[in-house]
């Protein structure tokens, strides 16, 4: 008779057991960047910490195998503890033709009972199907070009791209100095501007769709009272203090 908990002919009522709380895991760093430099492989790191008293089994999925290497690919993370997984890219032999990278990582984590190892990771633990509580958090590679040294001032543009989002990348040490520095924080600031003004555009379209359907309301009902006037005007003004706040409330929070 099979005892192993996980095996696939298992009963996982450990399952529901295990899980009455909001996450399992969280990841750290929530946004990084790859620093990649030509013929030289890179190297990103991400910690997964387990602030509760259970164990929970993890493993980390890729849409590019060949150009990511994962480790650990799969493993326990135990209670009130953190495990690192590293992510190393191939090194790029010329400058990529699309520099924005789409590749996408995805952490599954799933609660086991007490004193699981890594041989217990299975692919069943994680069958949503089998009706077991899996949390996953997506997430989508991004990269900076490395910056370059003092001495040399002539970098095009074109050799940087930034994405936004939750990122799976790298904490290498930065060189070239100030000059290098600054290149990187430029880049990082207009990816947030680019961010920014997508969010209020889709803000202000939908804010005109609204009073568009306000001004429809009225005409169909023509002679309304002032009130709906009223509410009109006050749903515009609304609507640009709105966009202004919400704005001046992203840029400074990211930049915190």
């Amino acid at each position: 008779m099979n005892t192993n908990p996980f095996s696939p002919l298992a009963e996982y009522s450990y399952s529901d057991e295990l899980i009455d709380r909001d996450e399992l895991i969280s990841i750290d760093p929530q946004r990084v960047y790859f620093m990649y430099e030509l013929n030289k492989p890179m190297l990103s790191s991400f910690q997964l910490s387990n602030d509760s008293d259970e164990y929970v089994a993890f493993r980390v999925k890729t849409t590019n195998l060949k150009k990511y290497s994962v480790q650990p690919r799969k493993g326990i993370v135990l209670p009130h503890s953190q495990t690192t997984v590293t992510v190393t890219m191939q090194a790029l032999k010329e400058e990529p033709s699309v520099l924005r990278c789409l590749d996408d990582f995805l952490v599954q984590c799933v609660a086991v009972p007490a004193g699981a190892t890594v041989q217990d990771v299975t692919p069943e633990i994680f069958d949503k199907e089998a009706g077991h509580h899996v949390e996953e958090f997506k997430s989508q590679a991004a990269s900076v070009a490395s910056p370059v040294p003092e001495d040399s001032e002539e970098t095009s543009e074109n050799d940087t791209s930034v994405s936004s989002g939750l990122c799976l990348i790298s904490k290498q040490k930065m060189v070239g100095g100030k000059a290098g520095y600054m290149k990187m924080v430029k880049d990082i600031m207009l990816m947030l501007t680019e961010e920014k003004q997508s969010i209020i555009q889709d803000i202000n379209s939908r804010l005109k769709e609204e009073v568009e359907l306000l001004k429809r309301d009225l005409t169909r009902n023509k002679g309304g009272s002032r009130l709906s006037i009223y509410y009109l005007l006050l749903i515009a003004v609304l609507s640009i203090l709105l966009v202004h706040i919400f704005g001046s409330l992203m840029l400074s929070s990211d930049f915190s």
